[in-house]
């Protein structure tokens, strides 16, 4: 069993248990579900922004502890301070460190977009994500049938949010559905977890011409940006590189300057 398998099985359970303790009626009245909440597609389409999702990550599965100290509150306004186009929070607590009351969090203290990312599959999820403040929810093609993948999305956009699948590969374009807003491609394989960046420009050409891409993981500098924006993407999903650093806001921040000097180059 690789690790999204062990993810997987033990996410049936997690998801299982919440429902348990909160139902999906409970998840209906909590103040936040209501709320109308700022696109995420549109605000990676405006082109006075980075393009740029920040993200909030205190571990991951491949990596162990990566920041330990940094807070939610502190590096979210930071990072949109900087300039970022949106969040992504992470939520899932086994593998990955993060919590649900990290995405409200974020959502109490900035007014960008914010995506929930978590392994999501199941529709209690959805509800579940839509009440503690997300935007947006992650689809991850590789853990999804067609069936589902559209059961998902089109709950989503019900909801009020909107979509983002991540694909690894040209098979997984089979899941692409109407209930997908952007799209993004993962340079790390799930279940080997070995990053290659040319995995955005081989599957850039097999995507539709309508979706706003993404391309995730594996983006270290200016240049990586550039060179992806070149190839058709729209927006680059970057974690670690800013999280891994003792003041992950000012991290950015300088990441976003340079983008901007080299842009008016």
């Amino acid at each position: 069993m690789n690790i999204l398998d062990k993810i997987v099985a033990h996410k049936k359970i997690e998801v299982q248990q919440a429902a348990k303790t909160i139902s999906q009626e409970q998840l209906m009245d909590q103040p936040l579900f209501n709320e109308a909440v700022p696109s995420l597609k549109g605000s990676i389409a405006d082109p006075g922004k980075t393009g740029v999702i920040t993200e909030f990550k205190r571990q991951s599965p491949s990596k162990g502890i990566i920041n330990g100290n940094a807070t939610v509150e502190e590096v979210v306004t930071g990072y949109e301070k900087a300039g970022s186009s949106a969040l992504s929070v992470l939520t899932d607590q086994q593998f990955f460190g993060g919590c649900n009351q990290d995405l409200t969090t974020a959502r109490a203290v900035t007014s960008i977009p914010i995506l929930r990312k978590d392994f999501i599959i199941d529709p209690y999820q959805v509800y579940e994500a839509k009440a503690i403040g997300a935007s947006a929810i992650l689809l991850i093609a590789a853990i999804l049938d067609v069936n589902q993948a559209k059961e998902l999305g089109a709950l989503a956009n019900y909801l009020g949010m909107e979509v983002l699948m991540e694909l690894h590969a040209p098979e997984e374009t089979d899941k692409l559905n109407p209930f997908v807003d952007v799209v993004g491609i993962n340079n790390r394989n799930l279940k080997t977890f070995v990053v290659n960046l040319e995995q955005s420009i081989q599957l850039a050409n097999t995507l539709p011409a309508d979706k706003l891409k993404i391309s995730e993981s594996g983006i270290h500098s200016p240049e990586d940006v550039f060179f992806l924006r070149e190839n058709g993407f729209d927006g680059f999903l970057i974690g670690e590189n800013f999280m891994k650093t003792s003041n992950p806001a000012e991290a950015f921040a300088r990441f976003a300057k340079a983008i901007a000097v080299k842009a008016n180059a």
